[in-house]
């Protein structure tokens, strides 16, 4: 979520083929989560080319994930929020028209039903 909110404020793009996981504090720091294997062997399903995970997790991929299942899959160990955006979020942000207001109806004359 904080990562959608800084691309949003931002509007630096999420680059493509990219999940994280993990829980950030008030202070910025990425603390360690569970599952990483089962949320690692997710990723890697659905096309995901590269994850982001706390780098408290470290240990946890070294000890359930092997070689063969993290092939095709690049690890990147964060422990700050700054980390976290310099790797999830495109360099430059993407230029966006303003969007033009609805035609206003205000005072339309309104016939009667057909």
């Amino acid at each position: 979520m904080v990562t959608t909110l800084v691309s949003a404020l931002t509007r630096r793009p999420i680059r493509e083929r990219l999940a994280m996981t993990g829980e950030i504090t008030l202070s910025g720091q990425v603390l360690p989560i569970g599952g990483i294997k089962e949320k690692v062997l997710a990723a890697k399903r659905a096309g995901i080319r590269e994850v982001l995970l706390p780098a408290d997790n470290q240990p946890n991929v070294r000890e359930d994930l092997t070689a063969e299942m993290l092939e095709g899959v690049e690890l990147h160990y964060v422990k700050t929020i700054q980390e976290l955006v310099g790797l999830a979020l495109e360099k430059e942000p993407v230029l966006v028209e303003p969007v033009k207001p609805p035609v206003s109806l205000v005072g339309a004359v309104a016939g009667p039903p057909n």
